[in-house]
C-alpha cells in the first residue's frame, strides 16, 4: 500500500491527490501538521527536508510532487494515463510551466502576505505579478485551443495546473480562457474531493 504524507491545505499535495483520484491509485493518506515537533521529525526521518507531499512504497520513499506522479505513471499505472507516450513531450513541458511560472509566483506573493510588516518586500510581489501576468497571457493562448493542458485528454500537466490555477486566481484573477478551464478542472469529481478535503482548513489562507 502506497501511503501519502501530506497536508489537505497544500497546492502541491493536491497535485498528487489529483492524480491518485484521477488513476484510482489505492493509498493511504497520512497528514502531517509540521507546527507539531514529533509529526515534523517523523516526516524528516524519511525525507530531511521535511517537506510535503512526500511517498512511501514499502521502503521506497520518493519525493516531490512532479516525481511522485512519474512514479505512479510507471509504477502503478490504473484508469487515468498521466504521461501518455505520445504526449510525454507536452505533457512533462506544462508540468514544469505551471510549477515554475504559475505557482513559483503565486508562492512569493502569499508568502509576502504572511510576512511581519517590516519584511515586506514590495519589489518580489511586484515582480511576481508580471511573471504571473506573462504566464497567464502565454495560457490563454494556448488553453483556447485545447480542452486541456496538454491537449484533448487530462494529464499529469492538468494535475499541476488545477492546484496553481486555482490559488493563483485568489491573488491574481485569470483570464476569461483560462478561468473556464479551471472551472472544468474543479467540476471533476477528482478536484471535487480535493476541494472537500480542504475546506476545514481553508480559512488559514492569507486572503
Amino acid at each position: 500500500m502506497l501511503t501519502l504524507h501530506l497536508h489537505p491545505l497544500a497546492s502541491y499535495c493536491w497535485k498528487v491527490l489529483l492524480g491518485l483520484y484521477e488513476n484510482e491509485t489505492p493509498f493511504r493518506a497520512q497528514q502531517v501538521d509540521l507546527s507539531k515537533t514529533e509529526e515534523r521529525e517523523a516526516l524528516q526521518r524519511l525525507w530531511p527536508p521535511g517537506k510535503f507531499p512526500m511517498l512511501t512504497d514499502g521502503e521506497r520513499v520518493i519525493a516531490e510532487s512532479t516525481t511522485i506522479l512519474e512514479y505512479v505513471a510507471a509504477r502503478h499505472p490504473g484508469a487515468c494515463e498521466l504521461i501518455p507516450p505520445t504526449m510525454a513531450l507536452e505533457v512533462r513541458a506544462m508540468d514544469r510551466f505551471f510549477d515554475l511560472h504559475v505557482h513559483e509566483h503565486l508562492q512569493k506573493i502569499v508568502d509576502d502576505r504572511l510576512r511581519p510588516a517590516e519584511s515586506k518586500d514590495p519589489l518580489g510581489v511586484s515582480r511576481a505579478r508580471e511573471r504571473l501576468g506573462i504566464a497567464y497571457g502565454m495560457l490563454e493562448g494556448w488553453l483556447a485551443q485545447r480542452t486541456f493542458a496538454a491537449g484533448a485528454q487530462f494529464t499529469m500537466a492538468d494535475c499541476a495546473a488545477g492546484p496553481a490555477l486555482h490559488y493563483a486566481n485568489k491573488v491574481q484573477p485569470l483570464g476569461p480562457v483560462t478561468l473556464a478551464y479551471l472551472q472544468r478542472l474543479e467540476a471533476r469529481p477528482s478536484f471535487v474531493r480535493v476541494l472537500r478535503e480542504a475546506a476545514p482548513y481553508a480559512h488559514f489562507f492569507p486572503g
